[in-house]
């Protein structure tokens, strides 16, 4: 069969035209499209804070050669004599005595002058807003 000269080039020239006519498509508007750059710094101040919780009493007492004849308890001293006079012995007693309960602390103009600490306390020391330093380079 032949080949027909005029299908070829109008192919040809088909494919010209579409290759061509992406140049002549209108470009898209970038003008809705916007960029802004923002920089920003926080700067915070912690306000003064006390965490304290009430520690309870603990009793102990231990040894050798020694009687229990009145163990001392969170009240104070006990009385322990020697089992066998003129022989070595070896003793121990400790105590820790309970937090007492603070019920009410005086507050003035939002704070509080000197606030209860028991036997396990964190406090933290608020900070001061003239201090601050922040910069954006």
């Amino acid at each position: 069969m032949p080949i027909n000269k005029s299908s070829v080039r109008h192919k040809k020239m088909k494919r010209l035209f579409l290759a061509f006519s992406l140049f002549f498509v209108t470009p898209v508007s970038a003008a809705e499209i916007t960029s802004k750059i923002t920089d920003s710094v926080q700067l915070g101040v912690q306000g003064a804070a006390v965490q304290s919780t009430r520690i309870g009493a603990s009793y102990s007492v231990s040894g050798t050669n020694i009687q229990s004849s009145a163990f001392g308890g969170v009240a104070g001293a006990g009385t322990y004599p020697i089992n066998t006079a003129g022989q070595a012995f070896s003793f121990s007693e400790s105590i820790n005595t309970a937090d007492t309960v603070v019920t009410s602390q005086t507050v003035t103009s939002g704070q509080i002058a000197s606030p209860n600490l028991y036997g396990d306390s964190v406090t933290q020391i608020g900070g001061d807003k003239g201090t601050l330093a922040g910069r954006i380079s």
